[in-house]
């Protein structure tokens, strides 16, 4: 009984909601079912209560939790992704035609693309103009007569579809290249579903695993190997799309790979792992096309492969999508489709066009002058022209007389760079805009793969681009301001279908996979860069007076204070001070910490290097630990309290790595960072502070470096001695702080990391720790010198060297170094 009263306000509010939309009768939440809508609003009432702006920001936080973000181009920072609390609705049987439209024009892209690198029969007989194929920078010239691995130019389409004021659906542009958006329908259904839990059963709302499921099926079934590798070839963390990627990567379990990781050897394409060269089968690539292969295309690209277009003209590594397909997505093509659906297909398409006229034909370009201010003007294969004021389409009417004539006077030396387009007016559904539900325009991307027999597949839904203004114009739109889930709902029950496993798979694995070269690099430095952060705050921190000892309020000696100032200019963090008064050390203090200009390595920009670097890193790294990563530097009002909010976010990331990640071998690499850095930084710390003579500020100021003040009370109660204390600090295995346990961990992970040879002989890096670990366990404090712990600080950094040169493969060399497994 308890619960009728929250279930009647549920009812109450939704209804009112619904009353309320001031949306038009051509909107898509209008023009649907009603109970369907009203369902979706109660579940939003169950959630929100009357506040509709609860239900936004509680989507946005469920979209941050699954670590969804996208990049704008030129900023470094990426923004979280803003999706809609509000879903599209889409009928099942509405749908139907849609998912028709979607496979006929994809089969129809299909034969095309099959045609113009094959025989080339459409131009040869008239269909199609020479120069509408040759003009665009996506034919690439050299694939001609070339037939893809398995057969088919595209297994991955999206189409961006736009619903008119009547309810019709037309095709606004092809996404062929690199489809973007499928990940981010990913997201937006996991954000909405954990918003509107009970959405899914209420409307029987089809699943998107399914979809995801038969497109990685189908890249397998297209491999010569039983059981391939497949990776996910990403430009890398600056691209705009790179979260989606990494989520992508990790939901399809696909490697997520750069171009360097990547080499191609006798038309055989490879991934550098620590474990040596391991075959690649076949790639879903974000990658330009023209930036491949820089012997087959582009010969400045840096990002690409050389020699991949030939493993793939040799059927040895499949692309999704072809190089090539992009020719089609230009402008241009849109006018000569509608016709070569009915030539090749014997039908109309279902999905009709939006009406385009390619200036490249003297009638066509007469009429997009007769009729300028009532079309929307691009570039007919994507590229600048000088004829329009920008990169994107324009609306002829918003030209000025000025731009207008410089349009035309363009126009008429080079017509084939313009088409003209009718100027789409869409139609609307709800975004919450403050506390109350707007209408605003929106356009649908639909995504479509191939399965493993090569019939196409399309994802049930997509995700809803949703412009920022009413104006319902396409052009204005753009890219939109919000995202909101597709759910296509209907009276069939939908079967619980999920990419993870069956609860009683006899199949248990725990080897997490192939682990990139780069990736290990990059986990090394990332401990490395959190060790070295954390140290040098340790440092400051000291200096400021922050030690626990019970006359911490006292100054430190003048001494000690010079040789902590010593240690942060070493490490190049600060210019020196000119003092070591009060207000000089704490400006000095102030630098070596916040500073990010003039390349000092201060704690800011030692954060800012292991962001980039766990940037690029995310499809291995937890939401919780990125986050942590990501945040801001602390700006609290003092340097102390700065200094201490910035220590417990290193404890926190020190903590999640220790206990949430899996002992796979990026976190031996991770791990292994820290305990070279830290080993480093101990042994360095100890011959500064702890020689012969040092007093009793140098001693405490070791063991606060050390973190082993409280350990060191615990054990001698009469005061600090420096035996003792370097024990501690330097000797003790069972301190984790202590040199000696960072070298017992570090030859441990050296013992279990892969090695090339199967002859049972220790390699490089393993010989290096092994003999650290003999200069060090021997040792007795009373005897230990200043000489043998600079002995040690070099060595480590050979050590670090050795496993650089095994483990982090770059350029050519690995390609000739002996022993490399090819697997």
């Amino acid at each position: 009984m308890a619960t009728q009263p929250a279930l009647f306000d549920a009812g109450t509010n939704a209804r009112r909601w619904l009353d309320d939309y001031a949306g038009h009768p051509d909107d898509a939440m209008r023009a649907g079912d009603p109970a369907a809508a009203l369902a979706m609003l109660e579940e939003l009432a169950a959630v929100a209560g009357d506040d509709l702006g609860h239900a936004r920001e509680r989507v946005q936080r469920h979209a941050a939790d699954i670590g969804t973000g996208f990049r704008i181009i030129g900023e470094e920072a990426e923004r979280p992704w803003p999706v809609s609390p509000i879903p599209l609705l889409i009928e099942a049987d509405e749908w139907t035609r849609i998912e028709r439209g979607v496979v006929q024009r994809a089969d129809l892209l299909e034969r095309v693309l099959q045609d113009l690198y094959g025989e080339a029969q459409l131009v040869q007989r008239g269909h199609l103009p020479a120069t509408l194929v040759t003009g665009s920078p996506y034919f690439l010239r050299p694939l001609v007569g070339l037939a893809p691995p398995g057969g088919h130019h595209l297994r991955f389409v999206a189409v961006d579809l736009g619903r008119g004021p009547s309810g019709e659906w037309r095709v606004l542009a092809d996404q062929l290249r690199t489809p973007t958006g499928a990940g981010y329908a990913l997201e937006n259904r996991l954000a909405v579903s954990r918003t509107l839990g009970g959405l899914q059963g209420r409307l029987n709302v089809r699943r998107h695993a399914p979809f995801f499921a038969a497109f990685r099926d189908g890249l397998a079934a297209a491999c010569r190997r039983s059981d391939p590798r497949i990776g996910l070839l990403t430009p890398g963390r600056y691209n705009p799309s790179y979260p989606e990627q990494a989520h992508l990567a990790r939901y399809l379990g696909l490697l997520l790979v750069e171009g360097d990781d990547l080499a191609a050897l006798e038309d055989r394409l490879y991934v550098r792992t620590i474990g040596g060269l391991k075959r690649v089968d076949a790639l879903w690539r974000r990658l330009d096309p023209r930036l491949l292969d820089p012997l087959a295309f582009d010969s400045h690209s840096r990002i690409g492969v050389p020699g991949l277009i030939d493993a793939w003209a040799a059927g040895n590594v499949v692309l999704a999508n072809a190089p090539g397909a992009g020719v089609l997505e230009s402008a241009a093509f849109g006018a000569f489709l509608p016709q070569l659906a009915t030539r090749l297909t014997g039908a109309d398409l279902i999905l009709p066009n939006i009406a385009t006229w390619w200036c490249g034909q003297p009638r066509e370009a007469e009429h997009v002058r007769a009729e300028l201010p009532s079309l929307l003007l691009s570039s007919a294969f994507g590229a600048r022209t000088l004829g329009l004021p920008g990169e994107l389409p324009v609306a002829g009417a918003d030209l000025s007389d000025a731009q207008a004539a410089a349009l035309l006077e363009d126009m008429a030396r080079r017509p084939q760079d313009y088409v003209g387009q009718e100027i789409v007016r869409l139609s609307t559904m709800p975004v919450v805009i403050a506390d109350r539900m707007e209408p605003r325009p929106f356009t649908l991307r639909v995504f479509a793969a191939r399965d493993r027999d090569g019939r196409w597949q399309v994802m049930p839904g997509g995700f809803a681009r949703i412009g920022a203004h009413p104006d319902p114009r396409a052009a204005v739109m753009g890219e939109g301001s919000w995202s909101a889930d597709v759910c296509v709902h209907g009276r069939e029950t939908v079967a619980p279908v999920s990419l993870l496993p069956a609860v009683d798979t006899l199949h248990v694995r725990r080897n997490p996979g192939t682990l990139p070269s780069r990736v290990a690099d990059n986990f090394f430095w990332l401990g490395r860069y959190l060790e070295r952060g954390e140290a040098m705050l340790a440092v400051i921190r000291v200096m400021l007076g922050n030690s626990i000892d019970a006359d911490a309020g006292a100054a430190l000696g003048t001494d000690t204070v010079a040789k902590l100032v010593a240690e942060l200019v070493g490490a190049g963090a600060a210019p020196p001070p000119p003092s070591l008064r009060r207000a000089d050390l704490t400006q000095f203090a102030r630098t070596a910490m916040e500073a990010r200009a003039h390349g000092w390595q201060s704690v800011a920009a030692i954060n800012a290097h292991a962001q980039r670097i766990a940037g690029g890193s995310r499809d291995r790294l937890s939401a919780d630990m990125v986050r942590l990563l990501d945040a801001p530097f602390p700006t609290h009002r003092g340097l102390l309290d700065r200094a201490g909010s910035l220590q417990r976010r290193y404890a926190a990331i020190a903590g999640l790595s220790a206990e949430h990640m899996g002992r796979t071998a990026a976190w031996r690499f991770h791990d292994l960072g820290r305990r070279i850095e830290r080993a480093q930084a101990i042994a360095r710390a100890a011959r500064v502070f702890g020689t012969v003579g040092a007093g009793l500020d140098d001693l405490s100021t070791l063991l606060d470096l050390g973190d082993s003040q409280i350990s060191y009370r615990q054990r001698y109660l009469t005061g600090i001695a420096r035996v003792p204390v370097l024990d501690l600090v330097v000797l003790d295995p069972g301190n984790p702080r202590a040199l000696a346990f960072q070298v017992e961990a570090i030859r441990e992970h050296l013992a279990r990391l892969p090695v090339l040879e199967d002859d049972g002989m220790a390699e490089a890096q393993q010989i290096e720790a092994t003999e650290l670990y003999a200069m060090v366990a021997p040792e007795q404090a009373a005897t230990l010198t200043g000489e043998l712990l600079l002995a040690v600080e070099q060595r480590l950094g050979r050590l670090s060297d050795a496993v650089a040169r095994r483990y982090f493969l770059q350029g050519a060399e690995p390609l000739r170094a002996g022993g490399l497994t090819l697997a």
